[in-house]
């Protein structure tokens, strides 16, 4: 990257120097880095985005084959274009990978790839030291745009490791045909649990579903007024420093024709959470069992922000407290596609927000993207 400042970083290394290093080229990367080009800063020169894929996608890439685009829930658009004429028959991970490769293209946002961000620590002269396995970057501002994919939740009950059958969790689920014929139990009461045990039913021995709370499934659309709600919901948490739960978890499952259909069959007919794992299956205190060949952990993710620690932005309660995308520890720190922003549409609007913010912290004046 001949067109980058470089200065030497600690240990004498040569590093980057730019102004914005964003982490990650998902949707809220890809947006965060469309609004520092609109906003005058060129990539390689002023911007860097690091991505640790392989290819363009962000976490689409690695969705489950079954998972196809008609299938999707929310996919909304990167500013700028459109994706238009999806086949929605194709998986989402192919149709929105070309997607993203195509807009990467369009604006020349010079991704650099593959990528792995070890750490982002204070570095000098005010400025951020971001350490990875390509180098090193020195940066006046950082947006973390890192998702949750590479963080999946396993939680731990008493005897899980005694299991003779498989267990697996949602980031690598193979698709329904990997389930013919065995006894499966589904752990999950979130969006992927219900579509997994909606395909896994019509070929599996048996099916079972375990929640830690009842499920709640919600009828009619999800208008306007009732997603403010919801992301201000979540944006509280985060405003307390407290580790944010996902849009969807306070939102509710949209009810509609699969799932009428696989209510009415039994299929999403709840159990609440097991006590212990057993050799065999689960087990409940009350003297309930359920045996088993496969539990599948359809447990959700959380925030992959291990790489900020030395940062130390992380509140007693376990999150990252934040003022609108910006880190109230650090103005020089803006977390996008986090928290209230980690849906498709919150994804590009905080993309938007943070660059202006960033844009007043590079100036020293007001200014608008």
């Amino acid at each position: 990257m001949n067109d980058i400042g470089v200065r030497e970083a600690a240990g004498g290394a040569a590093a980057h120097e730019v102004d914005v290093v964003v982490i990650g080229a998902g949707q809220a990367g890809l947006s965060a880095a469309y609004h520092l080009r609109r906003a005058g800063l060129e990539p390689g020169r002023d911007f860097v985005v690091l991505d640790h894929a392989p290819r363009p996608g962000g976490a689409w890439q690695f969705r489950w084959p079954s998972l196809t685009y008609g299938k999707v829930h929310g996919m909304h658009a990167l500013p700028g274009m459109e994706l238009t004429g999806a086949d929605p028959t194709r998986a989402s991970s192919e149709v929105i990978g070309e997607y993203f490769t195509a807009y990467e293209d369009r604006f020349d946002l010079r991704i650099r790839r593959p990528v792995n961000v070890d750490a982002v620590r204070e570095g000098d002269g005010g400025r951020l030291l971001v350490e990875t396995s390509a180098g090193s970057w020195t940066t006046r501002a950082l947006i973390n745009a890192t998702g949750t994919w590479d963080r999946p939740f396993w939680p731990r009950y008493p005897g899980q490791e005694t299991f003779r059958g498989r267990q697996l969790h949602t980031a690598v689920y193979p698709g329904p045909e990997a389930f013919a014929g065995q006894r499966v139990i589904v752990v999950g009461g979130g969006a992927s649990g219900t579509q997994h045990l909606m395909e896994i039913a019509p070929l599996a021995a048996e099916t079972t579903w375990v929640t830690r709370r009842p499920p709640v499934f919600r009828e009619g659309p999800f208008d306007e007024n009732w997603g403010r709600s919801a992301v201000a919901m979540v944006e509280e948490r985060v405003r307390q420093g407290l580790p944010p739960r996902s849009v969807v978890s306070v939102t509710g499952l949209p009810v509609n024709d699969a799932i009428r259909e696989a209510r009415a069959a039994g299929v999403l007919d709840r159990l609440p959470m097991f006590d212990r794992v057993t050799p065999t299956g689960v087990a409940w205190d009350d003297g309930r069992r359920v045996d088993a060949d496969v539990i599948l952990w359809a447990t959700g993710f959380r925030a992959a922000i291990d790489h900020l620690a030395p940062l130390r932005l992380r509140e007693p309660g376990g999150g990252i407290r934040m003022e609108g995308t910006r880190a109230a520890a650090d103005p020089r720190v803006h977390l996008v596609g986090y928290g209230p922003s980690a849906s498709t549409i919150g994804a590009n609007r905080a993309g938007r927000a943070a660059v202006r913010d960033i844009q007043r912290l590079l100036s020293g004046a007001r200014a608008v993207v």
